[in-house]
């Protein structure tokens, strides 16, 4: 049986889609839209599970949650293994790190930044903290992309399929402050396969 991905349209779904391109798996896509008004998923994604968020991973009846766990599932059952590190090296231990950064660290300061946008002036207490903030988990972003322009040694791995929403994200607020950053998105959009995860997946923010 193919794998399912439940896909919201223009979200960090998108990264599942293209980690499956990458390991080139056989899957199905059941398609999500986001309300027109409130921009929030619809109700039909509690029937897969009761958050009702995206992205979910089925496979074999067997649904998975959480974007990380996503893709450590998919890299150790379903032909993933050249994007990961090897277990015991102290690159796993970082590619570990950075995986669970992704969606933990560096959202927080960036979903706050979107929620409190919609505050107006009642958000102006919580604005220079949510910028320094921002700001910091970027310049962060940005120091640890290598020579090689990727998180992780020399060549494609999970964590860079992970980092690329944040990194779309400080690239869309300022490339001129983080060009190793505006560089890694550039070179993960160029990707065959992103660019197949991107016609098949539908509506998503491209800059």
């Amino acid at each position: 049986m193919s794998l399912i991905v439940h896909h919201l349209n223009n979200s960090r779904s998108q990264r599942i889609l293209w980690l499956i391109e990458e390991i080139g798996a056989p899957y199905e896509i059941r398609h999500y839209q986001r309300d027109a008004v409130t921009n929030l998923a619809p109700p039909e994604l509690k029937a897969i599970h009761p958050l009702g968020k995206s992205p979910l991973l089925e496979d074999d009846g067997r649904v998975i949650q959480e974007s990380g766990a996503i893709v450590e599932y998919l890299c150790e059952r379903h032909g993933g293994d050249a994007l990961v590190p090897p277990r015991g090296t102290d690159d796993h231990i970082r590619h570990l790190e950075l995986l669970h950064f992704a969606e933990g660290s560096a959202m927080t300061p960036i979903l706050l930044n979107l929620y409190v946008a919609r505050l107006g002036d009642a958000a102006a207490p919580l604005r220079p903290r949510i910028d320094e903030q921002l700001g910091a988990h970027f310049a962060y972003l940005e120091s640890e992309i290598g020579d090689a322009g990727h998180f992780i040694g020399d060549r494609l791995s999970a964590a860079d399929i992970m980092l690329s929403f944040p990194a779309e994200v400080a690239a869309m607020n300022g490339a001129d402050r983080y060009p190793r950053l505006a560089a890694f998105v550039a070179a993960c959009h160029a990707r065959a396969a992103w660019q197949r995860a991107r016609e098949r997946g539908g509506d998503y923010f491209v800059f």
